[in-house]
């Protein structure tokens, strides 16, 4: 039953999946990592070196960047008193996926922009798939169609103890997903490191340790990489 729906899926978005990467102008980097690791800061301290460097530039987040990935982030990070489960976390992440992805993302890259998103994919892999342990067949399906088959172009996965990483976290304030036990957390950062031995190409691990401007230096490292083959658009 439940393969014969997601075969009627598949046929209803269009989905091959042979298809593996959207064709766009742009470029896509995106960040990610576990509570406390630094993501927010570090992406938009890019985005600030970018833009000062003349290049056309994006930042946004997920769960937001839309009307409608803003009002679902509060629902699944500052709800209370309100049941979500795993499943039901995927469905979400997964519905304001895809409309950043039709409405941010893709006009941007199309137009040649360069774009950052604090989280994406990756994200849905390691806490609901590795952290929550819904079916990682399943999500690799649900989130294929969400992106049409978009990729990140390069991932910098920001790397720092699990414990350390809640604890500059909660110094914030606590958030639902911050609620969860260790061993949640802990199978979550086992993931994101599952998945950068998996596409090493792709997801660059970057250690969370030293200052601030040590850190981003070794990001913009990672970077300066890439853009070495983007070409900017005239």
């Amino acid at each position: 039953m439940a393969q014969r729906a997601l075969k009627a899926l598949r046929q209803a978005q269009g989905f091959y999946p042979e298809r593996s990467r959207r064709i766009k102008k742009g470029l896509f980097i995106t960040f990610e990592g576990v509570e406390g690791c630094g993501k927010s800061t570090h992406s938009k301290l890019l985005f600030e070196y970018l833009k000062k460097s003349g290049y056309l530039i994006l930042h946004t987040r997920e769960p937001g960047g839309t009307k409608l990935g803003e009002s679902v982030r509060r629902v699944l990070l500052d709800s209370s008193g309100i049941l979500i489960s795993d499943l039901a976390e995927l469905f979400l992440f997964e519905a304001c996926r895809a409309e950043i992805v039709k409405e941010i993302i893709m006009p941007a890259l199309d137009k040649g922009s360069i774009v950052i998103s604090d989280r994406f994919s990756d994200a849905t892999f390691s806490y609901q798939g590795y952290g929550g342990r819904v079916d990682l067949e399943a999500i690799k399906t649900l989130d294929r169609v969400a992106t049409t088959g978009l990729v990140p172009d390069l991932t910098i996965l920001l790397d720092i103890d699990t414990l350390e990483g809640l604890r500059r976290a909660r110094k914030k304030g606590i958030d639902r997903m911050e609620k969860k036990d260790i061993s949640y957390h802990k199978r979550v950062r086992s993931g994101y490191l599952k998945l950068s031995k998996q596409y090493p190409g792709r997801i660059k691990r970057v250690e969370v340790s030293g200052e601030i401007p040590e850190v981003q230096a070794k990001i913009r490292h990672e970077v300066e990489i890439v853009l070495q083959k983007f070409k900017r658009p005239r």
